[in-house]
């Protein structure tokens, strides 16, 4: 790659990362554990997600018709894979466990240990990290245990919660990678289709004999608060975040893009503050800062990667 070239993939890259698309990204997967809280008592975790995946695709299939959305020809099983590992392993994962009575905040710090196992993975999908980013990821999970730190308690910690919050991980940390490196590029209609086609095919017959699903979903309670949460997980969580998360994957990093999530823990906090008014410290405040100035050692070095 010549000095001009490197100078301009420098640019882009910059420019993707001072866009507000990063920003809105992380205020849209922050409020997946809002979600969880205003719908789970209402619905089985496993139905919930199924009922998720339902409404997206009566969003997006009428459209992909009507507008003749072109197919991953060739790639469909990537995408399929890469949506298994995305919705049903981590979404479920982390459900199921918030459902069991794990506490959010452990919860959120195990997920949160993403970004590092990403980067001891990055050598296979080609992706090289520097130790000054190491630092970064480093930074990004310190300033998260201390914003959860106060939520940490062993009410609600099972064998069965923490092994379903591993599997989450792996699951996401997986799906990032994959996606990254099968299928980083398609039409984000058909491929979010598809995605959540064979999230619903998984799912269905193991909420079938864990859950008692049925035809008239009976096991949910169709209150105003559960609809809310429904329809938000809809088009806010998994046509909004999902939408951007594909399109990160497509021009970033697998770091750059899992440095992210250092984020939201802290974000999440505050809108807990906001809407049910769960206060947090100031060693939490603290908190924030340090992830914050975590996600900016990883992205900035990761940009000067590709400076001459």
């Amino acid at each position: 790659m010549s000095p001009s070239t490197r100078t301009s993939a420098s640019s882009v890259s910059s420019a993707s990362w001072l866009s507000p698309v990063p920003l809105l990204f992380v205020f849209l997967w922050s409020t997946g554990f809002i979600v969880a809280k205003l719908g789970l008592p209402y619905a089985p975790p496993l139905t919930f997600l199924i009922l998720r995946c339902l409404g997206v695709l009566a969003v997006l299939l009428p459209i992909v018709f009507l507008v003749r959305a072109p197919w991953p020809r060739g790639r469909i099983v990537h995408v399929a894979v890469a949506g298994l590992l995305l919705q049903a392993g981590y979404l479920g994962g982390v459900w199921a466990a918030i459902k069991l009575g794990m506490p959010a905040g452990l919860t959120a710090l195990i997920v949160g240990m993403q970004p590092i196992l990403t980067a001891a993975a990055a050598p296979l999908i080609g992706e090289r990290v520097r130790p000054r980013q190491w630092l970064g990821f480093v930074l990004g999970l310190s300033g998260v245990a201390l914003v959860v730190q106060a939520k940490l308690h062993l009410a609600g910690l099972s064998a069965a919660g923490i092994g379903l919050c591993v599997f989450a991980l792996l699951c996401i940390t997986a799906g990032t990678m994959y996606q990254r490196r099968w299928c980083p590029g398609f039409d984000l209609r058909t491929g979010t289709v598809i995605q959540f086609g064979a999230t619903v095919a998984v799912l269905l017959p193991l909420a079938v004999v864990l859950e008692g699903l049925d035809l008239r979903f009976s096991t949910v309670t169709w209150n105003p608060e559960f609809v809310l949460a429904w329809l938000w997980s809809v088009f806010a969580l998994s046509i909004g975040a999902i939408f951007l998360l594909f399109t990160l994957i497509r021009r970033s990093r697998a770091t750059e893009v899992t440095s992210l999530l250092y984020l939201t823990p802290p974000t999440t906090a505050v809108m807990a503050w906001l809407l049910f008014g769960e206060s947090f410290s100031a060693l939490a405040l603290a908190g924030m800062a340090v992830a914050v100035l975590g996600v900016a050692f990883v992205v900035k070095h990761s940009q000067e990667k590709e400076t001459p």
